[in-house]
């Protein structure tokens, strides 16, 4: 059921890590702010990132100085701001003679990259120096190697933690409550919205200044774009999860794709290891969940192959696979790896669309379609761009040494002032670590009583990433969840069946490993779980 206010001041569309950054802003204004998202908080692109917060090295080539600039800047708030949920990581670049940037081009690059962020994070090793960090790295032509730093994060609970700070400070944010249709006035001014719920299809008429538009890929559906022959051209980006113990790294690789000479990333990440990107034109209906295909597998395969020859790593080795559509602005005569991630804002009669952009500048384009926004919403509106994005947090009480100190640092970081009251609610039993991952079982109960899980997929994919860093998507440890959450989500024994089979479904289709030959059962069951997707919009 749907019960909302019938008046805000701006209803944001879209909780994915743009709009999220708008509501967290909007709500600290002091504005009454509803926040609208079709599937679950974070269910597209900003769950299935690279986890990386970080300047784009990259983009300095393709001479974008000014995107570097704010990302390098944004990623320095951030790991003040953040802590414990945004973290430096290292990075490893190798240099091999005659491929491959050379050892000038990069010290270059990354000279400008310190030079951003006002302090010296890069150093030239030699051979012996590098292979001290990266053992297992091809030896052949290597000449030597960069190590810098950027940061990475746990992008869902990025986007959560802004949408949950911001209810607590009196927004109210919805999943799973699609915009049917914009309201206008006799004179076409937007003036509102009318919302349905997913699962009981109850709509509701809402009225507001402004309506921000954050939809990511999805933008212009409610906004067709203003400038001839610049439209969205969703990108497809896929990774594959690794164990640690088949990709032993400390630290994270850039290296050149050996086929096309793309960067591509090794990325440690919670205790596994991501291997992407990829950058393909999306096809498939935005509908869908997205997912890899078998080219993209043996692309990245070739790439790991070209720098590890002697892991000897395969598809077998993969736990998981994470495929996001990114949202790009383009005139669709560029490669996909050449079109530029800058966002752009439209704004028509009361509507604000924002869409294209990083998930490192977030901030800045919450602050650019709230600038954008004003003029609707009136002068009282003002918007302060030096405060910390999250609210700070209070030192951890004294207590028993229950949560090891690290812990706590990532308890803080994903939770905020909630992360007090996981360890103060949960058992020494549920203190205890997921097997294969560093998440706690309390986390799960925590998300399960208080985090707006409508399906067990939000809960698995999105609130905890067990389903990303477990085998099989966490299936040996369904049981215990059921147990531990039955009496929070109130499922009876036959919604209970229904998720669980309905979230192996879903994991199989958007993380599991495709096969390498799919027979006519495989496209068969594909089809019908496509179809069972667009059926289960209506009912639970």
């Amino acid at each position: 059921m749907i019960d909302l206010d019938s008046n805000w001041d701006i209803i944001v569309v879209g909780g994915g890590i743009t709009g999220a950054g708008i509501f967290r802003e909007a709500v600290r204004a002091g504005l009454k702010t509803l926040l609208l998202e079709q599937r679950d908080f974070a269910w597209g692109t900003s769950s299935r990132s690279s986890k990386l917060v970080h300047g784009g090295l990259r983009y300095l080539k393709e001479g974008r100085f000014f995107l570097t600039r704010d990302a390098v800047r944004e990623r320095e708030r951030l790991l003040a701001e953040a802590q414990g949920l945004v973290t430096p990581m290292g990075f490893l670049v190798p240099v091999y003679k005659n491929r491959g940037p050379g050892r000038w081009t990069l010290e270059a690059g990354l000279s400008i990259y310190d030079l951003i962020a006002k302090r010296r994070q890069h150093s030239y090793l030699g051979v012996d120096e590098f292979v001290k960090l990266a053992p297992h790295i091809d030896r052949k032509e290597l000449v030597g190697g960069f190590q810098f730093f950027d940061a990475q994060v746990d992008d869902a609970r990025l986007v959560l933690r802004l949408i949950f700070e911001a209810s607590a400070g009196g927004g109210t944010a919805m999943n799973y409550t699609r915009v049917v249709a914009l309201r206008r006035d006799e004179s076409g001014q937007v003036n509102g919205a009318t919302a349905e719920d997913t699962h009981t299809h109850q709509t509701v008429s809402l009225s507001a200044k402004a309506v921000i538009n954050a939809t990511g890929c999805w933008a212009e559906r409610l906004h067709p774009s203003p400038q001839k022959n610049l439209h969205l051209r969703p990108l497809r980006g896929s990774h594959l999860i690794f164990p640690a113990h088949i990709l032993p790294v400390d630290q994270a690789i850039s290296y050149m794709h050996p086929d096309d000479g793309r960067a591509v990333f090794i990325v440690p990440w919670e205790g596994a290891v991501i291997a992407g990107t990829t950058d393909l034109d999306h096809g498939d209906s935005l509908s869908f969940e997205p997912r890899i295909t078998e080219e993209e597998v043996a692309y990245l395969l070739e790439g790991l192959q070209a720098l590890f020859p002697a892991l000897d790593v395969s598809a077998r080795d993969c736990i998981a696979t994470i495929a996001g559509v990114r949202p790009v602005l383009s005139e669709g005569k560029r490669d996909p790896s050449e079109e530029s991630r800058e966002h752009v804002v439209w704004v028509d009669k009361g509507l604000v669309t924002i869409t294209g952009g990083k998930l490192t500048t977030f901030r800045q384009l919450a602050h650019d379609a709230l600038k954008a926004a004003k003029q609707f919403l009136g002068a009282e509106a003002t918007f302060d761009e030096d405060v910390p994005v999250f609210a700070p947090v209070q030192p951890r009480p004294e207590s028993p040494a229950l949560v090891a100190e690290d812990q706590w640092a990532s308890l803080y970081g994903r939770y905020g002032e909630d992360a007090v009251k996981i360890v103060a609610e949960a058992s020494p039993a549920t203190l205890e670590s997921v097997p294969q991952t560093r998440t706690l079982w309390a986390e799960i109960v925590h998300a399960a009583s208080r985090e707006k899980v409508v399906h067990l997929s939000d809960l698995m994919l999105r609130r905890v990433r067990i389903g990303l860093l477990t085998d099989q998507g966490g299936r040996a440890h369904l049981d215990q969840i059921r147990h531990l959450c039955a009496s929070k989500l109130n499922w009876d024994a036959a919604r209970w069946r229904r998720e669980i089979r309905n979230y192996r479904e879903t994991w199989q289709f958007a993380h599991g490993m495709p096969g390498r030959h799919a027979d006519s059962r495989g496209r068969v069951k594909s089809f019908f779980y496509r179809l069972g997707s667009r059926l289960r919009e209506y009912w639970i």
